[in-house]
Order: structure tokens, then sequence, then C-alpha cells
């Protein structure tokens, strides 16, 4: 079903979901269920599975030369949503990076997630690896999310890229997108972000799930601005718990966001790391429950391989 379908079948009721990352390669399935078994009491309509793309690392030869490696730390998203549909019976959202396809490979995954009936997936630019400043989209690939939005809803309407083809089915995607309540960290300024995120809507995404914030003033400002611009589509709070005091300093650097100076003061005085999770997850819970109390559609958790403290925090809600 279409996150959308759940979300108008819902009636008004938040609804409970959350990421997942792969598992590193050369650990099993078994690493997805352990992380989803204790969240699967809250009922879930859907689950996002990560996509991480293939990276480079340089060895140096005896001749002092150096020879370019590709490692991929975590495949099997495809197999993961199928595995995920398959033992519980919810929708498994695979990410679609611009980075790492052609626009050749992009209509081949998304043939393979049609096969697999798979009806969302989540329309990503993705990020630079490691070896880049910027980042560079492969020579037969899409630069911005927008076009990749363009190219899925070009096929759901039945057109490929080898015009060619007889008898072009049409998929029925179901595509996300994602949002910056603090802005895209490469955007000049939150209006400009915004106006690219029409322009993805424009090009036949369905709704919108947030970057993590930890203030809901900024998610509240930024769906009024998505509002005023036109974007009437649903967008979906994305949260994540702070466990660690090494956070303090890496989610502001990482995801270029802003962390309150209350939670920061509170993370401060924790004397451990224990004590940081559990203020985590007592300043998520307030969060979520105002965001419910506001009628969002759905509380979008980032567990980052992790699912205690989401099952901490779901308890008390949901």
């Amino acid at each position: 079903m279409k996150v959308t379908d759940h979300i108008h079948n819902a009636g008004g009721k938040t609804q409970f979901s959350f990421e997942i990352l792969p598992p590193l390669k050369g650990q099993n399935i078994k690493q997805i269920f352990d992380q989803m078994d204790p969240l699967m009491e809250f009922k879930p309509p859907f689950v996002d599975v990560t996509y991480h793309r293939e990276e480079y690392v340089y060895n140096e030869l005896a001749n002092g030369l150096l020879q370019k490696k590709v490692v991929r730390k975590r495949p099997g998203t495809v197999g993961i949503c199928a595995a995920i549909q398959n033992k519980y019976q919810v929708d498994a959202i695979p990410h679609i990076l611009c980075g790492g396809f052609t626009k050749e490979d992009t209509e081949n995954f998304l043939i393979d997630l049609g096969f697999l009936g798979i009806d969302n997936v989540m329309a990503l630019r993705g990020d630079a690896v490691k070896s880049e400043t910027y980042f560079t989209s492969e020579k037969e690939g899409h630069s911005y999310a927008s076009d990749l939005v363009e190219q899925i809803s070009e096929l759901n309407a039945g057109k490929y890229l080898d015009a060619e083809i007889l008898n072009q089915a049409k998929t029925d995607f179901c595509i996300g997108v994602a949002g910056y309540p603090e802005k895209h960290m490469e955007a000049p300024s939150l209006d400009s972000d915004v106006h690219f995120l029409k322009k993805k809507i424009n090009n036949g995404a369905t709704y919108i799930v947030t970057q993590m914030f930890f203030d809901n003033r900024k998610y509240f400002a930024f769906v009024d601005k998505c509002r005023a611009a036109g974007i009437t589509v649903p967008i979906i709070p994305g949260l994540k718990p702070i466990a660690t005091k090494k956070q303090l300093n890496l989610i502001p650097h990482r995801f270029s966001l802003e962390l309150p100076d209350d939670l920061i003061l509170g993370v401060v005085k924790c004397k451990d790391n224990k004590a940081v999770r559990q203020l985590g997850v007592e300043w998520c819970t307030q969060q979520s429950k105002e965001l419910i109390a506001a009628g969002v559609p759905v509380l979008h958790y980032y567990s980052m391989g992790k699912s205690d403290n989401i099952k901490a925090i779901a308890s008390s809600l949901f």
C-alpha cells in the first residue's frame, strides 16, 4: 500500500514508522529482524531501508602506485525490503539515490522493485562520498533529486528510457522526498531550499519526510513555509533521540542543524552516556507528544541501527 493511502486510511490518527540501516557486509538478515522485532508491537504501516552506495579506497602497492578498490559496506537494500515485506507484512520503502546510479541503473532498480511488489520509494540525491568534496553524479546519472523524481514519475506513466520498448508497462510508485526544516547544508537559504523542494513535488513526489530536528518550532515554521509556497502533500517529521555526548558536536556538523540550549546543557550535565540516552528518550518523547497533539500524520524515527531507545519512546505514545 502507498504511504499516502496509509495516511488517508488512518483517519487523522498519528502513525509510527522508523528507518533502518542495512547490516554491514558479512552479517545476515537476522541483524535486521533483531532490530525490528521490538518495534513491531507498535504496528508501523511502513519501514524505510537506507541505501549505501559504493565507496573507494586506495591501497598502496609495493611499487608505490595506488590501486583503486571499490568497497560496499552495507549492500542488500532491495533484498532486505523483500524480506521485511514477507516476514512482517508491512510496506518496506527502499531509498534510491542519484549518487552511484546511471539513469539505466535507476530504471532497472525500479523494475526490480515493481516485480517485488514494492509500492513506495524514497528518492534522494545522496551525499558526496568520502573521496569527494562535493557531490558528483555518474556521467549518465542525475545530479538532482528532482530529476530522479521525474524519471520515476515517467516510469509510472509507462515512459522508458528506450522509447522503442514494446508493451511499456506502467509502474505505480508512491514517491517520497526529503525536506530540511533548517535547510540542506548546501542550500544558500531556507527559501531557496523550499523552492527546489516544490520542484520535486511538481515532478511527482507525493509526501515529504523531514531531516531530524530537536526543536519543534523549526518543524512548524518549515511546514508553514511549505504551505505558503503551495506545497500541500503530507510532511512527516523525522526524529532521532540523542544518545551520546559525542553527538553534541557530531550531529550539528554532520546534519547542519542546531541543538536547543536546554538540550545541550542537559547533556553536558549527564555523568555518562547512559544518562544521556535517558535524557534523549525524554526529550524526544516530549517532542513526539507535542507533534501528535498538532496532528502530524506519522512520527518517523531514525533508529541508526538501534531500537531500544525508539521502543522506550513508542511505548508511551502508541
